[in-house]
């Protein structure tokens, strides 16, 4: 039996609540909001060069998304968002990932990070949404901060890197040690709003540059305890939303979506470098060869199928995981850990496909795809980057899923999943 199969068998989900839809339907992907970003890829893809030399999503890009709604997928409709599944919003980020990398990782970490905002009380939704229903949240898991307990909430300080979309968001979901008063620390998320805390520039790198990923830095700020969440809790769904009855969003295990949304960059970078490569490869001589067209080469015709075939096998996986995340999220259970593991699996198997298959179409495309000016260079680049988050480690992920299947000794070795 395969492993994909033993996941099917062996996997028990937990009911939690009554089902919010029908699951068929929530399921399936929303196509007029994917078109929207079909539509700006033009756009997004005029600008990426200047998104990159300035290190942040230009601002009529910005607008644009803005426009079309593209920072509010997971965002509840009774705070005017589109209150769309994790389906679309995959596919929306890797249609905006066709257009430009940076732009694309952007816009995945503020829809979800504005998402983890939509799990908390109702009271903390309001004061992010009540006043500004066009509110962008961004995040960092690690806990970067000293915590000390005070009347009503906690008095916070502290620097957490890597801040992608930092300068669109109007507030923070931020990894805080709290001290339990023994002497040790529990894990939590805090909501902390843009107006407490500064940017330092520090995202100098070789690909992603425009993703805005910075270091926050917050200085003395309260943070009530209604804007506080443990990650205990976060894992098993148990948000402290009211809305768990009524909005399938707000079911979905938090790890698999954190993991997830960090490949859909890296399928849409995919497709731009084999839409690239049709372009260009069919009729470009084969150097040393008597091939004068590389679509009559075999060697390049095999290239061609085995990338494909890999970037669609990657899109199947996506597909995969986020019919097991909205699916499960529909039905009001929470995901087994076997079936959490196997997303974390497939999340490093997507970008190990991509990567395969860009090293395959970087060959084929000869020495000059990585010349500074060609747009190849760039998408590479790109993709190199966001598949070295650690969430996306390829062979993490395998062990976690091993050890779960064959039902090792000790868990496993996970912070979260």
């Amino acid at each position: 039996m395969s492993p994909t199969a033993t996941a099917s068998v062996v996997t028990r989900l937990t009911p939690r609540r009554p089902p919010a839809v029908q699951v068929d339907e929530w399921v399936k992907p929303n196509r007029e909001i994917i078109e929207r970003a079909t539509r700006l890829v033009p756009l997004i893809r005029e600008h990426a060069a200047r998104t990159s030399e300035e290190r942040q999503v230009v601002p009529e890009v910005m607008k644009a998304l803005e426009e079309a709604g593209l920072f509010r997928l997971l965002v509840p409709k009774r705070y005017g968002g589109l209150g769309t599944n994790l389906r679309t919003m995959m596919e929306t980020v890797a249609e905006v990932g066709r257009g430009d990398g940076s732009t694309s990782w952007a816009v995945a970490l503020l829809n979800v990070c504005t998402w983890f905002a939509t799990t908390y009380s109702q009271q903390a939704q309001d004061e992010v949404f009540g006043a500004n229903p066009n509110a962008r949240c961004c995040g960092i898991f690690t806990p970067g901060s000293k915590a000390e307990r005070v009347e009503g909430g906690y008095m916070v300080s502290g620097r957490w890197g890597y801040a992608s979309g930092s300068f669109a968001a109007d507030w923070g979901t931020l990894g805080l040690f709290l001290p339990d008063g023994n002497g040790g620390f529990t894990p939590a998320l805090g909501l902390i709003p843009a107006t407490a805390w500064t940017i330092e520039d520090t995202w100098f790198v070789t690909g992603m540059k425009g993703s805005g990923s910075n270091t926050i830095v917050v200085v003395d700020h309260f943070v009530p305890d209604h804007r506080i969440q443990t990650f205990a809790n976060l894992m098993e769904a148990k948000f402290a939303t009211p809305h768990q009855d009524t909005e399938p969003l707000a079911n979905m295990v938090f790890v698999p979506v954190a993991a997830l949304v960090l490949v859909g960059a890296q399928l849409g970078l995919g497709r731009a470098m084999m839409d690239l490569t049709l372009e260009r490869l069919p009729n470009k001589p084969v150097a040393y060869t008597t091939y004068a067209q590389s679509k009559n080469s075999p060697t390049h015709q095999l290239a061609a199928a085995s990338a494909a075939i890999k970037i669609d096998m990657a899109y199947l996986l996506m597909q995969r995981a986020c019919e097991d995340i909205d699916g499960a999220a529909a039905r009001g259970e929470v995901m087994s850990l076997l079936q959490r593991g196997r997303v974390r699996n497939d999340t490093g198997h997507i970008f190990a496909l991509v990567k395969e298959a860009f090293d395959i179409l970087m060959t084929a495309n000869g020495a000059g795809s990585f010349a500074e000016p060609n747009l190849m260079n760039k998408l590479w680049r790109d993709s190199e980057i966001a598949g070295r988050h650690a969430y996306v480690t390829t062979e993490v992920g395998k062990e976690a899923y091993g050890r779960l299947l064959l039902g090792a000794d000790g868990g496993i070795p996970l912070v979260a999943l």
